[in-house]
């Protein structure tokens, strides 16, 4: 019989998603032999080597951390004799041969609610569509992308939240969702549920030519109602702070200079129009705005 105290598993994730998802677990009693990362990356203006987030945490807590370059067939002794595998937000792929290792699979904490929203950018995406709910799904891994069968799911509300805000309380909802559904599932009181793959939709990464904004578009939301407006107001809860909405004027526009690349970081629609609340023009820090025409 399994609990929280029991089982044996490793840890796979990096970014600031997993480092919440991992600190609650760590804090309920499931405490992971192994933390795997992505490599330190440096960081910044002055490019400084930096630790993943999930690194720090495992430093607190004296759990050895695993950061390879490529998870090679041969170099994983480090992770036998593991009841599970438990990833979220690693980022790579990771061989079959290290997902044979753990004799019950490894489980995936996905931030969206699968079958919808496969892939890199389910958070971003599901607010640029201008989804009502998102959700956390764990699923049993299989050879394909958030393919696997579904052991358990919850949904929020979107509730006009940023990125940032939806990653840290999906993250939080994900890991108490863990905490739930581990031993359910090590104990096989769970049946695991397929997806309607059919149903299935695909995200993709976002550039900064994605989060470009058209200026005559900008324009048009200041001053009527309409999707110009929404759409903006959904651009810039989605793709800040990475990878930045932003536009940039031929001429004279209001109080915004021309030439000059804008960040465009908050807005708030009123009366169906689009307003701009805090914004940065290139060379400058950001500022709190009114600008609505």
């Amino acid at each position: 019989m399994y609990n929280k105290g029991t089982m044996i598993y490793s840890f796979f994730g990096t970014p600031r998603f997993a480092e919440i998802v991992l600190k609650k677990l760590i804090e309920t009693g499931m405490k992971p032999r192994v933390v795997v990362c992505n490599p330190d990356q440096p960081v910044g203006r002055d490019q400084i080597l930096t630790p993943p987030p999930t690194k720090i945490i495992a430093a607190e807590y004296d759990i050895l951390v695993w950061q390879p370059e490529k998870p090679l067939v041969g170099q994983f002794e480090i992770l036998k004799n593991n009841d599970v595998f438990i990833i979220a937000a690693y980022g790579k792929i990771i061989p079959g041969e290290i997902l044979k290792i753990p004799k019950n699979g490894s489980i995936v904490l996905h931030p969206s609610l699968l079958p919808k929203y496969r892939g890199a950018t389910p958070i971003r995406s599901a607010i640029l569509a201008g989804e009502k709910e998102i959700g956390v799904t764990i699923i049993k891994m299989d050879k394909k992308i958030d393919h696997g069968p579904i052991l358990s799911q919850r949904k929020i509300k979107t509730e006009k939240k940023s990125y940032l805000e939806l990653r840290d309380e999906l993250a939080e909802v994900g890991a108490k969702l863990l905490i739930e559904t581990l031993p359910k599932y090590l104990n096989n009181e769970i049946v695991p549920k397929a997806q309607n793959h059919n149903e299935a939709t695909f995200t993709k990464k976002f550039s900064s030519d994605d989060a470009y904004v058209l200026p005559e578009k900008l324009k048009t939301a200041f001053q009527k109602s309409g999707k110009e407006a929404e759409e903006i107001e959904r651009m810039i809860r989605a793709l800040n702070p990475e990878p930045g909405v932003w536009t940039e004027f031929e001429e004279q526009y209001g109080n915004l200079p021309k030439g000059k690349r804008i960040k465009l970081l908050e807005s708030e629609i009123k009366g169906g129009k689009l307003i701009l609340t805090e914004i940065q023009i290139a060379g400058k820090i950001p500022r709190r705005v009114s600008i609505s025409s």
